[in-house]
């Protein structure tokens, strides 16, 4: 949730978050992964799940692990500053932006078509 929140404002982009765990309040299905031009997992295991359940609707996308312990609460500071530096590479991020994603959760983006 940490990174919804914070790449929301984003410009040019549509993010939504959704867990890879069966207790997930909102869980990934293959039609949110069709939707995502960029999908983002915190862990490598997050990515694994991913493409274990559904690896016909990952064919020709993009996963890319941040390489950040799913270990933090939401908003909590330190994480929006990884999330920034991770994700600034794929997505521009304004300065002081804040960004959101949940534990056990992949985020994924698309670009808006102007």
């Amino acid at each position: 949730m940490t990174a919804e929140k914070i790449c929301e404002n984003v410009s040019g982009y549509s993010v939504r978050s959704a867990g890879t765990e069966k207790g997930a309040r909102i869980r990934v299905t293959e039609g949110l992964l069709g939707w995502a031009d960029l999908i983002f997992v915190m862990e490598q295991k997050h990515g694994d799940r991913l493409r274990s359940k559904f690896p016909e609707s990952l064919e020709g996308k993009k996963v890319i692990c941040l390489q950040i312990p799913d270990n933090y609460e939401y908003m909590e500071p330190e994480l929006v500053e990884l999330l920034q530096a991770k994700l600034n590479p794929y997505m521009k991020m304004p300065d002081n932006e804040i960004i959101p994603i949940f534990k056990n959760h992949a985020t994924v983006a698309r670009a808006d078509k102007m």
